[in-house]
């Protein structure tokens, strides 16, 4: 069974967006930028919400992106080469290859994408994430914890779900990133029936 990672970049306090609402707050930084990109090429499938995916879309829909470094042409082309599910009630078609929309996040169907899938798949933004966290489909945790206090809001992780942690990897960049892989404890390779009745609501 492929594995269902989630993935974020937060603060030192936190938050995933600024007071702003905006997710610009984090300086580029070529290292972390190549570090994400390879993360990025072994993942077969993303799962997002609509403003992640219509904040990242750009990475198909503007080609001018690609042409300015070599960086950035790899993150285009890593992002462009993977499959993505949109969740939006009110999206109606997709601006991006090999993207379908649902209307809803349904974890019994995400259980069935992780049994058939050849390559593990990643969840992006902490809404989506915090349902997936709760329905105990994520296998993994991936942080990038940038050095800056934000005071911003939309936390990285749900403040009320339980989630027990064992730490498998871990970098610092020169920049003062630090890179933390965690494996979640509770999942394991198949779903008991009593897991599986509680995803399907029964």
């Amino acid at each position: 069974m492929a594995k269902l990672i989630y993935a974020s970049n937060m603060s030192v306090d936190g938050w995933t967006e600024n007071e702003q609402g905006a997710f610009d707050w984090a300086p580029p930084d070529d290292d972390v930028f190549a570090f994400i990109t390879n993360l990025m090429g072994s993942v077969g499938t993303y799962l997002y919400g609509r403003r992640m995916y219509e904040t990242l879309a750009v990475w198909e829909t503007d080609p001018t992106l690609a042409a300015q470094s070599e960086l950035m042409a790899d993150y285009a082309s890593a992002w462009q080469a993977a499959g993505k599910v949109v969740y939006s009630s009110t999206l109606t078609a997709p601006r991006t290859a090999k993207t379908r929309i649902d209307r809803h996040f349904d974890p019994s169907a995400v259980l069935d994408m992780k049994a058939a899938a050849s390559r593990d798949l990643l969840v992006g933004g902490p809404n989506l994430a915090a349902q997936a966290l709760a329905a105990e489909l994520v296998d993994e945790l991936v942080l990038f914890v940038w050095p800056v206090v934000l005071g911003g809001h939309k936390s990285a992780l749900p403040a009320d779900t339980r989630i027990d942690l064992d730490l498998s990897d871990e970098h610092v960049f020169s920049s003062g990133v630090v890179y933390l892989r965690y494996r979640i404890q509770q999942a394991t390779p198949s779903t008991s029936a009593a897991q599986r009745r509680r995803l399907q609501g029964t």
